[in-house]
């Protein structure tokens, strides 16, 4: 397998685990500490697509090459193959999103569960909230991300058979 397949398919597989832990065990277990697994999980998948897609363009010499860091895939994918294939631009805003509350959970001295909201505290008391809503809007819009991102990515599957 080439390796814009086996990011593709690990893709799916932390969507799959972030879908599964929102709608079965969320329910089972209601503890809003869950939402922060959640969203790392939609955080892996959704990085792992937009992996998927640079491998693929690299693959085909339509972009240069680039590091396998985070920061370096993303400003790539951000000003130059998301406009190529036409990615909703709120798929991109998403993505950084995502990340930017993970990183503000690695750096918050404070965090708590109210009522059924996880709340992340910065060093100046700004509050972000993770709530089973926005959660959900995540996944939905993962999957069609993810979607999108395969469609692209099987289009010369043929050739590397």
């Amino acid at each position: 397998m080439e390796k814009f397949q086996i990011a593709r398919e690990e893709s799916k597989k932390y969507v799959k685990i972030a879908d599964h832990m929102l709608t079965i065990t969320y329910p089972l277990v209601n503890d809003p500490k869950l939402l922060l697994a959640i969203m790392e999980n939609l955080f892996l998948s959704m990085s792992k697509a937009m992996g998927a897609l640079l491998y693929y363009e690299r693959m085909f010499k339509k972009i240069p090459p680039f590091h396998d860091t985070f920061e370096s895939k993303f400003n790539l994918f951000k000003h130059k193959v998301a406009r190529m294939h036409n990615i909703n631009p709120v798929i991109v805003n998403m993505i950084e999103d995502i990340k930017n509350a993970i990183v503000e959970h690695k750096n918050s001295p404070v965090e708590f569960v109210r009522k059924d909201v996880f709340v992340i505290c910065s060093e100046n008391y700004r509050m972000r909230t993770l709530t089973v809503k926005e959660m959900k809007d995540y996944v939905s819009k993962a999957k069609v991300f993810i979607a999108q991102i395969s469609n692209i990515v099987s289009q010369n599957e043929r050739i590397f058979r």
